[in-house]
Order: structure tokens, then C-alpha cells, then sequence
């Protein structure tokens, strides 16, 4: 940092030169230092920029000193606190890849995302100690970080054999930054058509943290987050983009505020209270906040907002209008995924094109391909939509070069969903190419529920798709052949939910269970899915909503 590192200008902010420089936490902390980077809840946890940088310095002192070297792969299994944002930068400044883990999941999906990506160190929230116990209790070659302090009610999280203490391990490490310090990146886990979670590895750029290439900090220019703005971004920080959003946040000199769970009342009560200028959100959470009565929705001073982000799901037409007419035309949606993208729209776009998802976000190139011969497919003809990758985020699929290819066509690459563009090179969704189920924002991925599924004894066949439900966009169901002699009943229903919470994630669990005497295969085998599927999307525009 250069000795002009502290000016300021007249109104107490940093001057325009060194913060249009600044990118990253240890830059930010030495122009504003008493900034708030980091808002717990409605106000309850404030960690400034100065201690967001020391405790983050701990956190990669720690990774070294736990053999967690540059290009070595770390992962969190963390409630939406301030302990994310530690970690992350911890990680982001020391070289490593982070994995965020999906706190929802059992112990074999944890123990197969710590071995797929090679996790050395593990962060996990004290409450989730059974889970990391059941996984890992025969990994020692991962170090165990418990985070927090658990509630006395809590029987399922006695202490992981061998785990250290997130505290005491912090307070034995410097505050200043590590040497060198090596700019860091993110592997998200999104499952595969195969049933088996695949991570989205980018290659590191090698250089320093303040180098610039990072992917918030390309979110954050993309995306158009203004220096100093804040943030509320409701969702789990285990997710894509909530924590790519948070993040980007500290390349912005902004304050990210963090809600521990997502309640649709509270949302606008911290939106006015923490005086939110950028809002990021689900379909599903905006129809929670609109279907709220109209004299709560009153209630509440929203004049701060600037910009509202929304994407993960298709949004349904009358629900983007409804929002559109309650929080006025700041509305910008855009279309992506952990691999990247993609699009995005304004509200002056959108009401002029209702149901698109936009234009490539940076000018870049989007073409439809036909998805057998990979031709390029004119205006208002339907094929696979291929994007041309973010430049900071050239991904592969982690240990799978077969499904890392599969996705690219001549330096573009593909999500799977099926779409058209206009004349004017706007893009609209009609269907997905696989089977991916998007459930309140979630991917869920078939061929997982449906092995699950296929272990019963009293399963023949069983299909697993989406079906189309109000509030969450998609809903699970199974639709199941039984085996010669059983008989479908509402127990046995019963029966097979309780079977698959033992092995899936409460949110994989099909929410509807039906039976049929054969499920369509032809001679070969194969499953005609959507003779299943398509009579419940009877009325609908789309296989997306």
C-alpha cells in the first residue's frame, strides 16, 4: 500500500484514485478502516473493515499452519454469520480453493464433497458436529474447525473427536497479512445429471489478492455495485451467488449485510432500517414479501433501494409485474449459473419483452445451437444456449474432463437449458435439456433421488421430475412402480419419504409421491420421462416458470 494510502476527500471518503484501485479486504481495510464491511441480522454483529481484515489474516495464518498451502482446497459448513466473511477472505488471500457446503446436507453428501475436492481443513458450525461426525470420522488427514458456541439444547452436537476451536485457534495467529499473500478462488458444488455433485473449479490467477481478477470483483463491476453501497442478500451464503454477492461487497468498500434466515417481514424491516441500497433475491422470496398483507407492505420506508438483483429461478410473469409495481422500475433480473453466464434485463427492458432473461450482462456473444448438430439456430427457433465465459472464470468440472467438454462448443459453453433469442439478440427460457428440478432457487437433480429411491426393495422403477407448484416454482415428485405383489398405500408413501430423508437432504425429498403399474421404456430401456411430466404442465407456456 502506497504512503498516499489514507487521503481522503472533503467528504471523509477515500479519494477517487486509490479506492478505484482498491479490490480487495486488506485495501479496503487501510482507506476506510472504521467502515462497517460486515451487518449480522438487524444490526446485532458489526465487524468493521479493520477487524474483518485482522480476523481474516488469522484465518489464512491458520490454513498455513494446518497445511493448507497455496492451491490446496479448504470448505465451510457455516450458518449465515459473520464467520463466512472470516473464512473467506482468509481463504481468498492465502491461495486456496474454497468449497461452501450446503449445511442441509446428510453426512454421506458432506463426506463425498470432502473427498471429491480434497478439503484439508473444514469449517463447521458447532450445532452441525453430529453431521461432521458421522462424515469424516474416518478422514484424519482433515483438520476440524468448530465455529461458534452450541446451544445447551443441542444433543446432536457433542464435540468432533480431535476438533479444534475456532477461537482459540485465531487468537495463537498475527493480524498481519501472510507472506506472500496469493490470490485465492471458489469451487462450487452443483450436482450432475449422473447424481453426483460436480465441483466448478476455475484455475487460480497465481498473482496477489489486490490483482483484481477475481470473481467478485467482476460481479461487483457487472453487476453494478456502487462504491460504498449496502447490501442484503437473504439467502444462504452456501450458495452461489449470496456469497459471491456478499463478497463482492468488500472490492466496493461497501457494507454486506447478512441475514441469518431468510423472513419475508424482516427483510423490508432491515431494508429500512440498515438503510439497503442493493437488494439481492429468489422468485420465491419475492412472492413471500409480496403476498404479505398490504398494510405490512405499507408499513415500511423503502426509499434507500437503488437496485434489486434477482435470478436463480425463472420468475413468473405476473409476479415480475406485481414486484415491478410495488418496488418501481429497479428491478434487474439476470439469468446465470455457478458456472457462470450470462444474461441480464432492466425493468424498462423487461416490460417491453415480458418473460425474457436479456442480453449477455458484458456485451459478449450468445448464440442458440441446434443440440445435435451445434449449428447456430436463427432468431425465435429453439436449441441449446451457449454463452461466452466470464473472463476471470474460464471453469472446469472438477475430476470429469468428459462433462467439462460436453458443456463448451468453440469457446462457449452451455447451462443445458433451452431457449430462443429475438431479432434483437434478447434471450428467452423454454425448457431445460436435462432433467434439473429448481425449487425455490435450489437445482435439484433427479438421477440422485431416483438411486436413492431404487434401493428399496419394494421400487421396480421409479421417475423423478418437476411438477409445477405456485409459491416454489417446482415441485419434487416420484412417480414409482412397485414390485410384483405390492400394493400403493398412503403408509407406504410415508414409508419411502422416511427412506429418503435417511440419505438426502430434507430439500430433495419429493414433496409428492405417486404410483403406476409400468412406467413408459422402450425396448431399450429408456425412460420416456416427459409422458410423465408433460400432462402436469398442461396450461403452462413453458417447462420453466
Amino acid at each position: 500500500m502506497s504512503d498516499t494510502a489514507n487521503q481522503t476527500n472533503p467528504a471523509g471518503e477515500p479519494a477517487d484514485d486509490l479506492a478505484d484501485r482498491a479490490v480487495y479486504i486488506g485495501q479496503w481495510a487501510a482507506l476506510r478502516p472504521d467502515h462497517p464491511a460486515v451487518v449480522v441480522g438487524d444490526g446485532e454483529i458489526v465487524l468493521t473493515y479493520r477487524q474483518l481484515d485482522e480476523r481474516s489474516n488469522q484465518v489464512a495464518h491458520a490454513l498455513r499452519s494446518l497445511g493448507a498451502g497455496a492451491g490446496s482446497s479448504i470448505g465451510y459448513l457455516l450458518d449465515n454469520d459473520e464467520h463466512v466473511l472470516e473464512v473467506w477472505w482468509g481463504g481468498m488471500r492465502s491461495g486456496v480453493h474454497i468449497t461452501p457446503i450446503n449445511f442441509h446436507l446428510t453426512a454421506p453428501e458432506v463426506d463425498y464433497i470432502v473427498r471429491d475436492s480434497g478439503v484439508r481443513v473444514l469449517f463447521f458450525s458447532s450445532r452441525l458436529a453430529g453431521v461432521v461426525a458421522r462424515a469424516l470420522a474416518e478422514r484424519p488427514d482433515v483438520a476440524l474447525v468448530s465455529v461458534g458456541v452450541t446451544a445447551p439444547d443441542e444433543s446432536s452436537a457433542s464435540p468432533v473427536p480431535g476438533q479444534l476451536d475456532y477461537e482459540t485457534l485465531l487468537a495463537a495467529q498475527p493480524v498481519a497479512p501472510v507472506d506472500p499473500e496469493i490470490a485465492g478462488g471458489v469451487m462450487f458444488y452443483s450436482s450432475g445429471t449422473t447424481g453426483y455433485p460436480k465441483g466448478i473449479k476455475a484455475a487460480l490467477s497465481g498473482g496477489g489478492p489486490d490483482d483484481g481478477t477475481s470473481l467478485m470483483k467482476y460481479c461487483a463491476t457487472h453487476y453494478r455495485l456502487r462504491r460504498g453501497a449496502v447490501l442484503l442478500s437473504p439467502g444462504p451464503l452456501y450458495h452461489a451467488a449470496p456469497v459471491a454477492w456478499t463478497a463482492a461487497m468488500q472490492t466496493v468498500g461497501g457494507t454486506s449485510v447478512i441475514a441469518r434466515r431468510f423472513d419475508a417481514e424482516q427483510t423490508l424491516a432491515m431494508i429500512q432500517n440498515q438503510r439497503v441500497t442493493h437488494l439481492q433475491l429468489v422468485p420465491t422470496m419475492i412472492k413471500r414479501i409480496l403476498d404479505l398483507p398490504a398494510e405490512t407492505l405499507a408499513r415500511f420506508d423503502l426509499s434507500s433501494l437503488e437496485m434489486i438483483w434477482h435470478a436463480a429461478a425463472p420468475c413468473p410473469i405476473p409476479l415480475k409485474q406485481r414486484a415491478i409495481e410495488y418496488f418501481g422500475p429497479i428491478i434487474w433480473e439476470y439469468y446465470s449459473g455457478s458456472e457462470g453466464g450470462g444474461t441480464m434485463i432492466s425493468s424498462a427492458e423487461w416490460l417491453e419483452r415480458p418473460g425474457s432473461v436479456g442480453r449477455h450482462w458484458s456485451g459478449g456473444t450468445v448464440r442458440v445451437l441446434d443440440p445435435t448438430t451445434h449449428e447456430e439456430l436463427p432468431a425465435g427457433e429453439a436449441g441449446l444456449i451457449y454463452f461466452e465465459p466470464i473472463s476471470v472464470h474460464r471453469f472446469a468440472y472438477h475430476n470429469d474432463q468428459a462433462k467439462t467438454d460436453e458443456a463448451f462448443h468453440n469457446g462457449l459453453f452451455t447451462l443445458g437449458d433451452i431457449g430462443y433469442l429475438d431479432a434483437d439478440g434478447y434471450v428467452f427460457l423454454t425448457d431445460r435439456k436435462s432433467n434439473t428440478i429448481n425449487s425455490g432457487g435450489v437445482n435439484i437433480y433427479p438421477q440422485e433421488i431416483e438411486n436413492v429411491l431404487s434401493e428399496h426393495p419394494k421400487v421396480h422403477d421409479v421417475a423423478v421430475f418437476g411438477i409445477p407448484h405456485e409459491e416454489m416454482g417446482e415441485q419434487v415428485i416420484a412417480v414409482i412402480e412397485l414390485t410384483d405383489g405390492v400394493a400403493g398405500s398412503e403408509a407406504l408413501k410415508a414409508e419411502f419419504t422416511e427412506f429418503c430423508r435417511q440419505s438426502l437432504a430434507g430439500y430433495k425429498v419429493p414433496r409428492r409421491i405417486e404410483f403406476e403399474a409400468s412406467l413408459p421404456r422402450d425396448a431399450n430401456g429408456k425412460l420416456y420421462k416427459r409422458r410423465l411430466r408433460d400432462p402436469y404442465w398442461v396450461g403452462h407456456a413453458s417447462k420453466v416458470i
